[in-house]
């Protein structure tokens, strides 16, 4: 351990963030809870104002220089200043913002990511991960003449309420592994749509083929390694066992891969697992921060859209500027990029379990190169949603909230996503602040 960035680390341990709290609480007069997206409260000491970013650091109104590991919930893959894609943004700024028309930019970026991603036969684009969800369901009920999805526990598809069940449920309200109960995520939603969807415990083939061979699912829809909830891979053989039972009684296999494009690897996790499905959803990295998403798949499916009699539609689908930053990110993400970038994810993810076992901490770093996550409690890396549900929460919890006063920012629900600008000194200040956070919090955990 680096001993001049350990005392840097500790030097920090005075960070305040009362600027933050303030400019929340006086916006919230118009901003309902000063947020405009649920999942940013609730995190300790509050949710915090920025002012601006900088490779992989964020600079919020207390003045405080963060290392960030949020990277926009997985999005800035280059970090938060990359030049290309800045350059990119503003020369199409001088061209065009919006034409409710096509662009040659849009086709580049079309082009770009059919050549990349194995299943991706043709493409349409969109504004988020939720909406092409939404489309993906809906071409696969038209394509099958079926009207029942699959969906996992512990797979986020979207905030729609259609899909919200079963995201993060209390194993209390969730019965029984062999036949969870859906639970869902929000007050208000309509439990009609449980009619359309089935929930299913995730790296279970038995329990896949004895539903969808019941023949009324349109579609199984999955996060192909499940990093929402947890950084846990497939058990070995299921995603091609889950294809062959998909084939096998006519029901479409969907990867949804907004958070595990562009992360895992250039081509994606169906790329890195082997495994091609018949439609796959990306968001997030894609543009480096810019609201794209994209729903891709089979020609013959894909093409529904414009010839089947599927509705697909957005104003704000493939607009030019979003457009022009998915072409500079994607020239960016070359396998260059990915061998040098996870060189220091993998040193900050090992370096985190060892700093972690020192100080008596028992926990599970597990995952990838440029996503992995941590879970306090848990005796052995977690293998399903119910695994991952008995870790100590609250206790990680208190371990961000130390680690954010040493100047790093750390997701609470335990996902830790690494850009390119994570290099080896940005490491060194982050175990650092791990290894004095961990001694803070080690005597106040269960377990």
């Amino acid at each position: 351990m680096d001993v001049g960035g350990e005392q840097q680390a500790r030097a920090l341990n005075s960070l305040s963030f009362d600027e933050s709290s303030s400019v929340i609480s006086k916006n919230s007069r118009y901003v309902a809870g000063g947020v405009n997206s649920n999942f940013r409260l609730g995190m300790a000491p509050g949710p915090l104002v920025f002012k601006r970013g900088e490779g992989a650091y964020l600079f919020d109104v207390d003045g405080n220089r963060l290392i960030d590991y949020y990277c926009g919930m997985g999005a800035m893959v280059l970090g938060h200043s990359p030049a290309g894609v800045q350059a990119a943004v503003k020369a199409q700024v001088d061209e065009g913002i919006l034409f409710a028309g096509q662009s040659e930019v849009e086709f580049e970026a079309a082009r770009m990511i059919c050549e990349r991603i194995p299943s991706a036969q043709r493409i349409r684009f969109g504004s988020s991960g939720s909406e092409v969800a939404q489309a993906a369901m809906r071409l696969a009920r038209a394509a099958t003449g079926r009207s029942k999805i699959i969906k996992f526990e512990g797979h986020y598809h979207g905030w729609f309420d259609n899909v919200l069940w079963s995201t993060a449920p209390a194993l209390a309200d969730a019965g029984p592994a062999e036949a969870p109960v859906p639970v869902g995520g929000s007050r208000g939603q309509s439990r009609l749509d449980l009619e359309d969807l089935v929930i299913l415990g995730w790296n279970d083939l038995a329990a896949l083929e004895a539903r969808v061979s019941k023949g009324d699912i349109a579609a199984v829809m999955m996060e192909p390694a499940m990093c929402n909830q947890g950084a846990i891979s497939p058990a070995p053989g299921y995603l091609e066992g889950a294809q062959a039972i998909c084939r096998k009684h006519g029901t479409l296999l969907v990867f949804d891969e907004v958070i595990t494009g562009f992360r895992l690897g250039r081509g994606g996790a169906q790329e890195r697992f082997g495994v091609t499905p018949d439609i796959s959803l990306f968001a997030k990295a894609i543009a480096n921060g810019f609201p794209v998403a994209a729903i891709v798949g089979r020609a013959d499916l894909i093409d529904m859209f414009a010839t089947g009699g599927v509705l697909h539609g957005g104003t704000f689908n493939a607009q030019p500027v979003a457009m022009a930053a998915t072409v500079a990110t994607q020239a960016a993400l070359t396998p260059e990029h990915y061998e040098k970038s996870s060189v220091f994810g993998v040193r900050l993810r090992e370096g985190m379990r060892e700093e972690l076992a020192a100080a008596g901490i028992k926990a599970q770093v597990t995952g990838f190169e440029l996503m992995f996550h941590v879970a306090f409690g848990l005796d052995a890396p977690a293998k399903t949603y119910r695994d991952l549900a008995r870790a100590d929460k609250a206790g990680y919890a208190r371990f961000t909230l130390a680690l954010l006063k040493q100047g790093v920012r750390a997701l609470e629900r335990g996902a830790w996503f690494v850009s390119s600008e994570h290099n080896d000194d940005v490491v060194d200040q982050t175990l650092a602040a791990v290894r004095i956070a961990a001694r803070e919090v080690a005597s106040t955990l269960k377990g």
